[in-house]
């Protein structure tokens, strides 16, 4: 007995059958990147985390622009309809709102011993996942991504951080692209960050 009957996934849930690719989507006039760039990109991203994870900064920083804007806006609870309000303007209150040249101040002063909240340092597992590469009109990548990074120090010192980044990439450097911005939004509500400690 054969099935008369077979379910078309393409017109499944109010679609209508379309022989166009994915990749034609549109968001914001940018395209979905091709499945060799988006690889490209999740292998980078998948590089930083383990630099990250393994207290490699100077090869971290390897991956960062030289003109790099790094910004991390403080989020707070809102009403609906003050949504707008909800997350901090540039120049407002941020968690991280960087250069490469004041990340790499950071780092030197992680590495002279002198930080002695991160002495002993953390552990930490950085996930990140959810990623969407599309082309810009002007040869950048667009690429938002979702994290999760897990913070361990000493014996009962825990953080879990969750968030977004929208990243800006640039096809370059040593390691194939290098980030030129990079915004940062974390789902915690501002007064459960206690320690911002690490990079994202």
């Amino acid at each position: 007995m054969t099935d008369s009957f077979r379910l078309n996934p393409s017109t499944m849930n109010g679609a209508t059958a379309s022989s166009t690719s994915i990749l034609d989507d549109e968001v914001d006039g940018m395209k979905l990147a091709d499945i060799q760039t988006h690889f490209e990109v999740t292998q980078f991203y998948n590089l930083e985390a383990e630099f990250l994870d393994d207290g490699r900064f100077a090869d971290w920083m390897e991956m960062l622009a030289e003109d790099l804007h790094y910004w991390a806006p403080i989020r707070s609870n809102r009403l609906r309809r003050q949504q707008a309000l909800s997350i901090a303007a540039p120049g407002e209150s941020a968690f991280y709102d960087e250069t490469r040249d004041s990340l790499a101040w950071r780092i030197r002063r992680y590495d002279s011993g002198m930080a002695w909240a991160e002495d002993p340092p953390s552990r930490t597992r950085h996930l990140v996942s959810n990623i969407s590469v599309r082309q810009r009109s002007d040869d950048l990548l667009q690429v938002r991504s979702a994290f999760i990074v897990y913070r361990n120090r000493l014996h009962t010192e825990v953080d879990i951080y969750a968030g977004g980044r929208n990243d800006v990439l640039r096809p370059s450097g040593v390691h194939g692209f290098e980030v030129v911005k990079r915004t940062i939004l974390f789902d915690q509500n501002v007064l459960l960050m206690k320690n911002i400690s690490t990079f994202f």
